[in-house]
């Protein structure tokens, strides 16, 4: 390429990206707010996102939308995200789940440079803000205990009632904050509540706990604390120090607006956030809590969090999903203000549209039928040409070795077939995929079972594919693998995991769980050059769908693969029926 050729393709491609930015800043509400604020030279132009997950359980596809949301916003308007630990619960947070954060949001395909952060880095100025509350008279400890501040705060449609400990002196309030930060104090005994307004609507503005006694020890600071800060004292002040811009989070705490606003507002701080709520992702046949997904994993519903059915990043990733998918899928469900359920039919069209440009085409069977080619010579191996993907001109072919003896899918023959059966049965014909027209003769059962132990066939030589006299046509393809070539695997078929289609309307959501959400094949035979596939490779197996190599079980000499999704795509069907 020229130059010239090589400037103008450069100039194509920033105009393409700027246009496609436009259209994205005028698609969803946050982008517009963001707009009119650089607009406005709000925050002098600048912005600053953050990713801020609790290290609590692993991440799911609901987190994938925010981290699109919260890296993409930041990219689009040249900005930065921050990836932000908010671990500010010793008892429920741990090493092993910062690390599988760090792996999916970089799977995912966005990167933090050195912006990592911790709450837990910020506990010395927390504890200082808590103090300032305190001697400006905005804070208090309080001695009641949990239940006794439960019933105090009163309900939706009543007023809260004060605490007896309201009206302790500053000084007094001082010298037990310190001394629960010292450790004189059991767990339970005393907390830290801001003085806000015990008769306000909004229930968050009633007092709320800003520290509790934890005597744990933090899997970052030891028990150099016993002390740890709430969610929503600790969370905006931590945006406020990294210099965040736009706090973007789910709708559940758009009543905490008012809360994050106060705390900002009272200690006077330098930058001031501006929170800005959106719908949270909720997916058909899915559970999307993390507190209901760690009872999944530790009841032994499921294997872990990378179970293939589970919801998780991780799980997601095992199960052969791509990063690609699953960004296009967050990018076509947008951003909204209301939430509402996605039909888990989308994600797996945006999956299918992904792999159906990248996997390799092969052929397995998963249930094999013996099939025996009564005129094809013994001992002769023919070597049948395929192409690797036939969406992909650059995939190229690979060689099929053909043979006397094949396996086909049970399903595929019929002994009694139905009209419009168009695959195999006595005296009929089809085509193997690849190779040539046989013709069913005989049938073979078990004389004592009555069951069906192998078909004997004819072929007719003259209509191998690809050749000049292959022209002959019949309405049924099969896939197959030679008996002699192919090698054993084990096949894991998935399906929902939950058979209703809100879980999360279920008192108990584990009695909807799905018995058959995952099928296990032991006998299944492959074609030989998936000897060479590597854990995490995906391929379409003929008629069957799109499979992955499991990456944890598979081992040398011992192939596992996971069915990502089926070939049967729903979505697809009502995209066509609703643009007509």
């Amino acid at each position: 390429m020229g130059e010239e050729n090589r400037e103008n393709f450069s100039k194509a491609e920033e105009s393409e990206k700027e246009q496609k930015n436009n259209e994205l800043a005028a698609a969803d509400f946050i982008r517009t707010i963001i707009t009119e604020d650089i607009k406005a030279n709000k925050n002098n132009g600048r912005v600053a996102t953050r990713f801020p997950p609790k290290p609590n359980g692993y991440l799911h596809i609901g987190h994938a939308k925010s981290i699109c949301l919260n890296f993409g916003v930041a990219s689009e308007y040249k900005g930065t995200c921050n990836l932000r630990f908010d671990d500010t619960n010793p008892t429920t947070e741990s090493l092993e789940y910062v690390e599988s954060i760090k792996q999916d949001v970089h799977w995912l395909g966005f990167d933090w440079d050195d912006r990592q952060y911790y709450a837990s880095d910020y506990f010395e100025k927390l504890y200082q803000y808590a103090l300032q509350l305190i001697k400006e008279g905005k804070a208090y400890v309080d001695s009641l205990s949990e239940e006794e501040i439960r019933k105090y705060r009163g309900t939706v449609t009543e007023p809260g009632q004060e605490s007896p400990y309201r009206k302790r002196f500053i000084e007094e309030n001082i010298s037990l904050f310190e001394g629960m930060r010292a450790g004189k104090f059991e767990d339970g005994s005393h907390v830290l509540r801001a003085k806000i307004d015990m008769a306000s609507a909004n229930m968050k503005m009633r007092d709320p706990l800003i520290y509790r006694i934890r005597h744990a020890e933090h899997y970052r600071k030891g028990t150099d604390w016993c002390i740890y800060p709430m969610y929503d004292f600790a969370h905006c002040l931590c945006d406020s120090i990294e210099g965040i811009t736009h706090s973007l989070c789910t709708l559940e705490f758009e009543n905490n607006r008012e809360l994050y606003d106060w705390f900002l507002d009272q200690l006077n701080v330098e930058c001031h956030p501006q929170q800005i709520e959106f719908a949270r992702l909720n997916l058909s046949y899915t559970i999307l809590s993390k507190r209901k997904l760690l009872e999944l994993v530790e009841g032994g519903y499921v294997s872990g969090w990378d179970d293939p059915r589970m919801p998780t990043v991780s799980g997601m990733r095992r199960r052969g999903f791509t990063p690609e998918a699953i960004r296009n899928f967050c990018e076509r469900i947008g951003i909204a203000k209301r939430d509402s359920i996605v039909d888990i039919a989308l994600l797996e069209y945006y999956v299918r549209e992904e792999l159906n440009k990248r996997a390799p085409r092969v052929m397995a069977v998963l249930r094999p039928l013996r099939v025996i080619i009564d005129n094809y010579p013994e001992g002769q191996v023919e070597e049948m040409e395929a192409l690797n993907n036939p969406e992909d001109t650059g995939a190229g072919t690979r060689k099929i070795p053909f043979s006397r003896v094949l396996y086909i899918e049970q399903e595929d023959f019929r002994e009694d077939p139905p009209k419009k059966f168009f695959r195999l049965a006595p005296g009929s014909e089809v085509r193997l995929k690849h190779a040539y027209i046989i013709k069913c003769v005989q049938v073979v059962k078990n004389e004592n079972t009555g069951d069906l132990v192998e078909i004997h066939c004819t072929y007719d030589p003259e209509t191998k594919s690809g050749s000049a006299s292959a022209g002959r046509r019949v309405k049924g393809t099969l896939h197959w693998v030679s008996a002699d070539h192919s090698i054993k695997a084990d096949i894991r078929l998935y399906d929902h995991l939950f058979t209703k289609e809100n879980p999360n309307e279920e008192e108990d959501f584990i009695t909807c769980l799905n018995p058959n959400s995952l099928q296990r094949l032991t006998s299944c035979q492959v074609e030989p050059s998936l000897k060479e596939a590597t854990p995490g490779n995906i391929f379409q197996f003929l008629r069957q769908g799109y499979f992955c190599l499991d990456p944890v079980d598979s081992s040398e000499g011992s192939l596992v693969f996971n069915r990502t999704v089926s070939l049967r795509d729903t979505w697809a069907k009502i995209e066509k029926k609703s643009n007509k």
